[in-house]
């Protein structure tokens, strides 16, 4: 064999080993899944359609953001819609005091590079991302002008105020004087969620539960329910040297259930294990989940095996997409007036729920909001001072709940 004729083997060789590696290295990139700093940053839960019209009318929905970046996205959802649901334009503002915004902070929301949208009905649609500075504890302003008539999935007692022109007003989405909006809701209208890119982010908490976690008998536009005060104090820890920059959202629900099947009077929303898709795995950058449900069940006569096997349920599934679960003892409950009365029976069933959890519960950590808000002359009952209705407790009580957390169980 040739000198010649070696170099020539040689130089094949070397050719196709180059390719072998650049090859390798490009299915190596393909299977690997690529970083992302965006995560969810604020959402709700939709669990109706609303009796409202809006009817050629601009809506300004208000929703405030903890964490800062360089941009955001948002979601908006016909999940409960009955009709195509037509936006025919959307914007997004600082959001000054009520329904006035900042003057030249408002910037379009595009979808696939289109100023409008149709979503169809039971569907939802996500916003091309949205340049600009977003600063952590902001109020943004998500302003719709709806063409035709519609009535909107929604939240229903968002504890946050927001504004609708007049009928047959309009687009009034790029006005920023308040003049405009001359009715208001406590209703969250079809925007479901709102991702930001935050490099520095380390995930998205999700607070997954009933009413005590929606915020009954706690401040409108005052943002102080227990879920609010452990995002508080995740800001200052970020502050600190414990550096904890993660947030929490709220997927809370008034009178929500684990489950369905067996429950007298049957749920009035969807049940926590069928809405565990929409309102908690498909939000982005999601680590850790708290649990907190089962008075509701206990109220509609779940036994406590029924609420531990839905619970296991849940948790299955939410370890199954590598999730972080914290689970939360369910706080006492006295009232005798209402549908499905409580009484000592359930009292019962609630203390054997209760000592599962701390037990022998497979929960990744346990809060013990029992402990936080009970009598320490009746444990059955909630403390005179956190007390609202004998069910929810008082914004006291939720400062006592969101300060009882220990923020070392979302430490990585």
């Amino acid at each position: 064999m040739t000198a010649a004729t070696n170099r020539a083997r040689r130089r094949t060789l070397v050719a196709a080993l180059a390719a072998w590696i650049a090859g390798t290295a490009l299915l190596a990139a393909q299977a690997a899944p690529a970083k992302t700093d965006w995560l969810t940053a604020w959402s709700t839960s939709h669990h109706t359609l609303g009796a409202t019209v809006v009817k050629d009318a601009t809506v300004r929905l208000i929703a405030r953001v903890p964490v800062p970046g360089d941009a955001m996205r948002l979601r908006f959802s016909n999940a409960f819609g009955t009709e195509p649901l037509t936006i025919g334009r959307a914007v997004v503002a600082r959001r000054v005091q009520g329904a006035a915004i900042a003057p030249g902070t408002s910037r379009p929301i595009l979808f696939q590079g289109a100023p409008s949208v149709t979503i169809p009905a039971g569907a939802e649609v996500t916003s091309d991302a949205v340049a600009g500075d977003v600063v952590a504890g902001e109020d943004l302003a998500v302003s719709l002008y709806i063409a035709g008539a519609a009535r909107p999935t929604q939240h229903t007692l968002a504890f946050v105020t927001s504004y609708l022109s007049a009928e047959q007003s309009g687009d009034r989405a790029l006005e920023e004087a308040r003049t405009p909006f001359t009715a208001t809701t406590p209703s969250m209208f079809w925007l479901k969620a709102i991702d930001v890119r935050s490099p520095s982010n380390r995930g998205t908490i999700v607070a997954f539960g009933d009413s005590i976690t929606d915020g009954n008998c706690s401040t409108v536009d005052g943002h102080d329910r227990w879920v609010d005060w452990l995002s508080v104090r995740l800001d200052l820890a970020e502050s600190g040297t414990s550096r904890l920059p993660k947030i929490v959202i709220n997927e809370g629900i008034s009178g929500n259930t684990i489950g369905r099947e067996g429950l007298t009077p049957a749920p009035d929303s969807p049940p926590g294990a069928e809405r565990l898709d929409r309102d908690v795995l498909s939000h982005t950058g999601v680590t850790d989940v708290i649990l907190f449900m089962g008075t509701n069940d206990i109220r509609r006569e779940a036994s406590a095996a029924r609420v531990i096997e839905g619970t296991e349920a849940i948790v299955a599934r939410l370890r199954a997409r590598g999730l972080r679960v914290t689970g939360s003892t369910v706080i006492p409950r006295h009232n005798n007036t209402t549908n499905s009365p409580w009484d000592a029976r359930k009292t019962a069933i609630r203390r054997e729920v209760n000592q599962w959890i701390r037990e022998r519960a497979k929960f990744d950590a346990v809060i013990d909001f029992d402990a936080a808000v009970r009598d320490p002359q009746n444990a059955d009952r909630i403390r005179p001072a956190y007390n609202c209705d004998e069910i929810h407790p008082t914004p006291l009580g939720y400062y006592q709940m969101g300060k009882s957390l220990a923020l070392d169980l979302f430490r990585r």
